[in-house]
């Protein structure tokens, strides 16, 4: 982005800039999250509706960042309104701070719509319920490390925060990759005790599962990195046969493609069963959530009880295992669990989240031939409701393919399109919701016309 576009940019987004300016003082780097940050200022929302975002500078702009993903119904849904003010209204309080009728009531949905889940844990965040999966397959396994793979994100606490962008140099050999921390402060235990993996290569995993087997307790994978790059499904249904032989805990991450690929997730499309699944975005409407699942065998160690049936334990049971500890005040939070199920009895009505997925692959299909009127090499790549827009017609398997899209141009590109009225973050990836229409796709395919335009122009 020349500095001609951050000018024209900066002019847009003025009070934006102003506001920024003041949060620097008050906020680290001026943002409650890293990932939120973009050049040469976030902007700075005022108000969302449906598929609009609105900004303090009065900008309208059709939101495909969808709070990465989360907002599968898109901002103030009727419905999800109407059942967290339900549950406030009916229950007299946000929270109980002890179980509840639908901490069951969603376990039970969970249960029925994800092959590999048998018993349920909440959390409040993707990133605890990958942490507690991790904690639970160590438990169950008794052997100390895990193996991750290149690319993945998991959240942003030690052991998982290896690897996710690591620079070519410290990456290491494509076969075998090596443990690269994405931030200062990282204990070095954390990379002696992550095992990278590369994905959707299948021999070298499998050489290195086998070398590795005696020490590893689980492995970790997004079904479909970054939400875009799908896991080939030969490579995800060897991968399981080998953990199923090897003893090693398949742990899938389904934070981004949780009821975004299918309403039983990534693992429904392939017709596997993870051990562990993690979930969080679209399962809480809009509000802080996770939630672990999985065989009950392993889930039953984080009962107080160590892994017994709570009815067969008594003061008598010496043979009582450890518990896997885990806690959280505002775990199964009722307001919460309101605006999830909401959201997924909207996805369960006849024909909802298929047009949801024909408007995404209408949305794809129209932007891979404007692209194309104007030579620009690209394609589309994702499942479900996400995808991404990648500048190369090159095969794009695994983090280190990236490398060879025009990343420079997509920068530029994106910008313009902050400037015409689509949001999401520049080289992020796109989600749909059902409140987009088929007008958004249209002014969509309109605004990327006039981007492309312009950046071509200034080349």
């Amino acid at each position: 982005m020349g500095s001609e576009d951050f000018h024209s940019f900066a002019e847009q987004t003025k009070r934006s800039a102003e506001q920024y300016t003041k949060a620097r003082e008050l906020i680290p780097g001026g943002v409650t999250a890293n990932i939120k940050y973009m050049e040469p200022h976030p902007i700075i929302m005022r108000r969302a509706e449906g598929s609009k975002l609105y900004d303090i500078d009065h900008n309208e702009y059709m939101d495909y960042l969808l709070s990465y993903g989360a907002l599968i119904h898109g901002h103030g849904h009727p419905e999800v309104y109407e059942a967290v003010m339900k549950q406030m209204k009916s229950s007299g309080t946000t929270i109980f701070g002890t179980p509840h009728e639908l901490e069951m009531v969603m376990a039970e949905k969970l249960i029925s719509l994800y092959p590999g889940i048998e018993m349920v844990r909440y959390t409040n965040s993707g990133l605890e319920a990958t942490l507690l999966a991790l904690r639970t397959a160590r438990a169950y396994t008794g052997k100390p490390k895990i193996a991750k793979f290149e690319g993945h994100y998991h959240g942003g606490y030690d052991q998982v925060l290896l690897s996710v962008n690591p620079e070519h140099e410290k990456s290491g050999d494509a076969a075998q990759p090596n443990s690269v921390p994405e931030s200062h402060g990282l204990p070095e235990y954390y990379q002696k005790n992550t095992i990278m993996l590369p994905f959707n290569d299948f021999p070298s995993t499998e050489k290195i599962l086998r070398t590795c087997k005696e020490d590893i307790s689980a492995i970790i994978m997004e079904p479909v990195q970054g939400g875009f790059i799908p896991a080939e499904k030969e490579f995800i249904k060897q991968l399981r046969t080998l953990t199923e032989e090897l003893g090693i805990v398949l742990i899938l991450d389904e934070v981004k493609t949780g009821f975004r690929l299918s309403l039983g997730g990534a693992q429904e499309v392939y017709g596997i069963e993870p051990d562990i699944t993690a979930l969080g975005k679209v399962l809480g409407g809009g509000f802080p959530v996770g939630a672990i699942g999985g065989k009950k065998e392993i889930m039953n160690l984080l009962s107080p009880h160590g892994g017994r049936d709570i009815m067969t334990v008594g003061e008598e049971d010496s043979q009582k295992r450890e518990a896997v500890f885990h806690s959280g005040t505002y775990n199964g939070h009722p307001t919460v669990l309101a605006a999830g199920l909401s959201t997924i009895e909207l996805l369960e009505r006849d024909g909802v989240i298929g047009e949801l997925f024909s408007k995404t692959h209408a949305l794809r299909d129209r932007l891979e031939e404007l692209y194309g009127q104007y030579g620009i090499p690209m394609q589309t790549i994702g499942k479900g409701s996400i995808f991404n827009i990648i500048l190369s017609k090159a095969s794009i398997k695994n983090y280190r393919d990236m490398e060879q899209a025009d990343l420079c141009l997509r920068k530029a590109i994106d910008y313009e399109l902050l400037k015409n009225g689509v949001y999401t973050k520049p080289l992020n990836r796109y989600s749909l919701s059902t409140a987009h229409t088929e007008e958004d796709i249209s002014r969509t395919i309109r605004a990327h016309e006039q981007a492309i335009k312009t950046v071509l122009k200034q080349r």
